[in-house]
């Protein structure tokens, strides 16, 4: 479990789980780290895809299909034993997305909050250029996801090789996701969360996250871009609203 599911502040008492997910061309590290920011009543782990720090010797997963059976499967038990909630960053929140819809069209299981960030909606232009990056030029990927989650990699022409190769897997599992609700076919009952960085330059129009729930929908806006997470006072805000949502999600 731990090569897929990172969790390095285990409280087998806590009450509720939190599943990060991360954005493209990074690994589990940071988001693991926020187990230490919560309190006892959360267990925070974060999900890590092949290709990257502890998996880099790993093939990239084939598409998105690949990406969701493996954490499904690997979270599935403990899923079932807790109540659960899910926050993704970017390509991270598609990928929760993916993963939830699946849990509950085969298993019945529904996060008690989805937490989505950074994020365009599905039918956005943003959203598309994303699922296309794999097809761009090396430094017009860049621009996509983008690296000002992981500055220090572009410094060393090696590890800048590899992020640029890691956001491009990343984008082309992406472009094999494709996701169209039925008619009258709401997938969630849960609540949706949606934050989003106030000088984001890429247009999000988070009206659209309505459409996928019969909970309610929130949204908000943090001083920063698109890595407006990476703030040590935005941290702090999200770990606060975080736990609030999932312990009222929880009474």
């Amino acid at each position: 479990m731990e090569k897929v599911v990172a969790c390095p502040y285990k409280r087998p008492d806590a009450l509720y789980r939190l599943i990060c997910f991360p954005w493209a061309g990074s690994g589990s590290s940071h988001f693991a780290q926020w187990g230490n920011l919560f309190s006892s009543s959360i267990e925070v782990s974060s999900v890590s895809l092949p290709g990257r720090e502890s998996r880099q010797g790993e093939p990239f997963a084939k598409d998105m299909t690949d990406v969701v059976n493996e954490i499904a499967s690997v979270l599935l038990k403990e899923l079932q034993e807790k109540p659960f909630a899910f926050f993704g960053h970017s390509f991270g929140s598609y990928v929760s997305l993916a993963v939830a819809l699946h849990l509950k069209e085969k298993y019945g299981l529904e996060p008690i909050h989805l937490f989505l960030s950074g994020a365009p909606t599905l039918n956005s232009e943003a959203f598309i250029c994303l699922k296309t990056g794999h097809d761009r030029k090396d430094e017009d990927i860049l621009t996509l996801e983008i690296s000002g989650g992981t500055p220090e990699l572009l410094q060393n022409k090696d590890s800048k090789k590899q992020l640029i190769n890691t956001l491009r897997e990343d984008c082309r599992v992406l472009h094999t996701w494709s996701f169209e609700m039925a008619d009258g076919n709401i997938p969630f009952s849960c609540d949706i969360t949606c934050f989003n960085g106030s000088e984001d330059q890429q247009a999000h129009d988070l009206e659209a996250w309505h459409d996928l729930t019969s909970g309610d929908t929130s949204f908000y806006k943090l001083p920063g871009g698109h890595f407006y997470l990476l703030e040590p006072s935005n941290e702090i805000f999200l770990v606060k609203h975080i736990t609030r949502c999932i312990e009222h999600a929880g009474i």
